[in-house]
């Protein structure tokens, strides 16, 4: 069957309901659905041909940028091989030197194993389902509260909804899920009493800045500090590097800036440089032990845990990082980026601009209650860059392969939309 332009915009609207839209005003009649067709390095097209910049690097999982041939190759030489074979009770050769490279970047061999899942929410379950088994089996069964913080965000599924502390992402979810106390900061944690202290099993945390609470930043020792009361108390600390891993803020990981290894990291997104879903959550030799023995084995996976396809994007992946520097090179492009997000802060219609690395936040001056933020990103689309807000927050975050240029033509994008639509 053969669908013209016309013919998927109406059959789209049809049949498909889309994550995170209003689906009123896009069934509307006139409305014309952004359909993407074809992408390279930062530059996507459309339906008719027309050119964007991928200014959220297709919501935050874009590394290297589309139609990398390295990453090509990768998942062609694999097809040749097979596409999928399962993970429970069998292995296969990607999943295992995967395993072997993630582990190794990390200092002192701390972090040693790998559950593969299927992505950032996914990852996020695996690290809280394991520590709260942990407790249970070691003869803490009182230690079953999760700690998580204000305006967090780790993901939609069931339990990952209900450690997130921002309730128009999770309505009903926050009524049941896991035990949860929240807290607004580290001060916040150094209040608590012992005997509260006593419930925790974890703490969990997105390093460095909160994404969908509109790139939030914390204070620069904030996550060396809580990773001192973790130690202290025995708490376990999980850092949610979904967003944050793989270069976006300047080192391959968030943690490494405040010289902090976790007890369980969830990565994603640009695990496979943003071209398959796979996650995968790292752990300590200490977790580990505590689930061997038939009575404690671990009951949790999904049927695509260790896709073989994945595995071997992300290995690829990898492989460009180290090829092509890609870590080395980013210094000069936060300078540049730092210097173009000046010129917008110093806009009268931004109230601020928060940046971490490549991760930039551009939050909109609103005096009324109507949301500024997706009429901007709309504004940016006759200009050439695709991005979404979070409320009245433009997001930026390009791939890592953005030239100064297409950094420039970005900005100056955001600028003229937000000129247009905030006179």
């Amino acid at each position: 069957m053969t669908f013209s332009p016309s013919d998927l915009s109406t059959a789209d609207k049809k049949h498909l309901w889309h994550p995170f839209t209003p689906m009123q005003p896009w069934c509307t009649e006139d409305h014309e659905p952004l359909s993407l067709v074809s992408g390279k390095g930062c530059t996507l097209r459309d339906q008719h041909g027309r050119e964007y910049l991928d200014g959220n690097s297709s919501i935050w999982t874009n590394i290297h940028g589309h139609s990398h041939p390295t990453i090509h190759s990768a998942i062609q030489e694999q097809l040749g091989r097979v596409a999928h074979t399962s993970f429970l009770g069998f292995t296969h050769p990607p999943a295992i030197q995967l395993a072997s490279e993630l582990v190794g970047l990390f200092p002192g061999e701390k972090l040693t194993r790998v559950f593969y899942s299927d992505d950032g929410s996914t990852a996020v379950e695996v690290a809280v389902r394991m520590a709260l088994q942990f407790w249970q089996q070691t003869g803490h069964p009182e230690r079953h509260v999760i700690a998580a913080f204000d305006r967090a965000y780790h993901g939609d599924t069931l339990g990952a909804a209900s450690l997130g502390g921002i309730p128009l992402f999770h309505h009903a979810a926050t009524q049941i899920g896991h035990t949860v106390i929240r807290a607004a900061d580290i001060e916040a944690l150094l209040t608590l009493s012992k005997a509260e202290i006593s419930r925790i099993a974890a703490v969990i945390i997105e390093p460095l800045i909160q994404g969908a609470a509109g790139m939030r930043l914390w204070p620069s020792g904030m996550l060396s500090a809580l990773q001192d009361w973790c130690r202290q108390h025995d708490v376990f600390l999980i850092l949610d590097e979904v967003m944050t891993g793989f270069g976006r803020t300047g080192k391959m990981f968030a943690c490494e800036h405040e010289g902090v290894t976790p007890d369980f990291i969830a990565l994603a997104k640009g695990l496979t440089g943003g071209y398959l879903p796979l996650a995968a959550t790292l752990t300590t030799e200490r977790v580990f032990n505590a689930f061997l023995g038939m009575a404690n084995t671990f009951y949790y996976g999904h049927s695509y845990c260790g896709n073989q396809l994945g595995c071997a994007a992300a290995l690829a992946s990898l492989r460009v990082f180290r090829e092509e520097k890609v870590i080395e090179g980013l210094s000069a492009k936060i300078q540049r980026f730092t210097a173009l997000l000046s010129a917008l802060q110093a806009m009268p219609q931004v109230c601020e601009v928060r940046q971490c690395g490549m991760i930039a936040g551009i939050e909109i001056t609103n005096p009324g209650t109507e949301l500024l933020g997706s009429k901007i990103c709309l504004a940016a689309r006759k200009h050439g860059l695709l991005t979404r807000p979070i409320l009245d927050t433009l997001v930026l975050m390009p791939p890592l392969c953005v030239t100064d240029a297409e950094l420039e033509q970005m900005t100056t994008a955001i600028r003229l939309a937000i000129e247009e639509v905030c006179p």
